[in-house]
């Protein structure tokens, strides 16, 4: 089974610059989306096979998320049901039969620090969500987290400290998020490669010499960890000021059908 995550940073604009032939590429079953910023009638591509659910902000413009799923849910859920979280168009949760997907946009803290004590009370309200979720069945989690965790996770860790993304604040938020039963995918399968990144700034030549930050990640519940079998950071691929990543988690053998797998 192959997911992605991508923030697109502007859907529209991302659909200029390659999404349709990397979306067509990578062939993902279930492919989410976040920093849509647009609205159903702004976008004009309705890729063949897939169900699509989308969650948009209520301002225009700003935010939102969008899953493209081969397999239809048995429920969708838009957002934690906070009305104060809700409004943004951060989050989606599919529940198919053996696990819960959630698609989220984490809000950024901004430069000046200025939403830091709002990322807080979000960041426990989304643990609490996500914990109540695990109690039911396995969890895998998408997204930008707006957080490089680890030192590792970053180019100029030491520059960065204290900065919007960087902070001790959210860092330890994180580290609590996986501590309640979540493992970082890639880290779990790399955990001390360095210079894997999935962000970078469109400063002049920044990506080219891969100064970034590793934000964007696929969380998923501990006790499901042995079913991981590829995590993978598109670096290539171009369109957004991130790139897409990419989860594999195994079938029970070659001949089930693609929600077939195995968690238990």
């Amino acid at each position: 089974m192959k997911l992605v995550s991508w923030n697109v940073a502007g859907y529209r604009a991302c659909l200029k610059k390659g999404f349709r032939t990397f979306f067509e590429e990578v062939n993902a079953d279930i492919f989410a989306l976040q920093e849509v910023k647009a609205t159903e009638d702004e976008i004009d591509y309705r890729p063949i096979g897939y169900s699509c659910y989308r969650n948009q902000a209520n301002r225009k413009g700003y935010s939102g998320t969008i899953v493209y799923t081969k397999k239809e849910p048995i429920s969708v859920r838009y957002g934690m049901g906070i009305p104060m979280h809700d409004e943004e168009g951060r989050m989606i949760t599919l529940e198919y039969e053996d696990f819960f997907f959630v698609n989220t946009y984490v809000p950024n803290v901004k430069r000046t620090l200025e939403r830091l004590d709002y990322r807080m009370i979000w960041e426990d309200d989304f643990r609490t969500y996500v914990q109540k979720l695990n109690q039911q069945k396995p969890v895998i989690i998408c997204g930008d987290f707006n957080v490089a965790h680890q030192e590792i996770d970053i180019r100029n860790a030491k520059a960065n400290i204290g900065n919007a993304g960087f902070t001790e604040e959210e860092r330890d938020k994180f580290g609590k998020l996986l501590e309640s039963g979540f493992i970082d995918s890639f880290r779990y399968q790399h955990p001390h490669e360095e210079g894997w990144y999935t962000w970078w700034s469109y400063m002049k030549d920044v990506r080219k010499r891969n100064i970034g930050w590793r934000i964007d990640y696929f969380l998923v519940s501990k006790d499901y960890q042995d079913h991981i079998q590829k995590t993978t950071i598109y670096r290539e691929v171009l369109g957004s000021d991130h790139c897409p990543i990419g989860l594999d988690i195994k079938k029970v053998n070659d001949g089930d059908s693609f929600y077939s797998f195995f968690f238990f």
